[in-house]
């Protein structure tokens, strides 16, 4: 066995910083690793009427550049896509949304909010 985890639970332990860190910050954890056949949404985090869907992007160095990078305008708009396909499936109308990226690197969090 290697000495590092796997790029899945790599992801699956980044996410589960960055909910840590969204409730901590009063935000309510509404989903996770939300599916349709067009993707998957990371995070669905609510506070009042906003709602955030946030991007988790986990590394463990920044040897290939910072892990927001990963989040290219395609990647932008497949989540766009994917937070209204996940609002109607919910029946949610009339919200303030805000698109997020969670950048880890090793172990520092980067939230950054309004990302596109």
């Amino acid at each position: 066995m290697s000495a590092h985890p796997s790029n899945a639970a790599r992801g699956a332990w980044g996410e589960r910083l960055a909910a840590a860190n969204y409730r901590r910050r009063g935000y309510d954890i509404v989903d996770r690793n939300w599916r349709s056949p067009a993707g998957e949404l990371d995070l669905v985090v609510r506070r009042g009427d906003l709602y955030v869907f946030s991007e988790v992007k986990t590394r463990r160095t920044d040897w290939f550049g910072p892990a927001a990078e990963a989040v290219d305008a395609s990647k932008q708009r497949r989540i766009r896509r994917l937070a209204l396909e996940w609002l109607r499936y919910h029946d949610i109308h009339a919200v303030e949304l805000r698109f997020d990226v969670v950048a880890i690197t090793g172990v520092e969090v980067e939230v950054i909010e309004a990302a596109f």
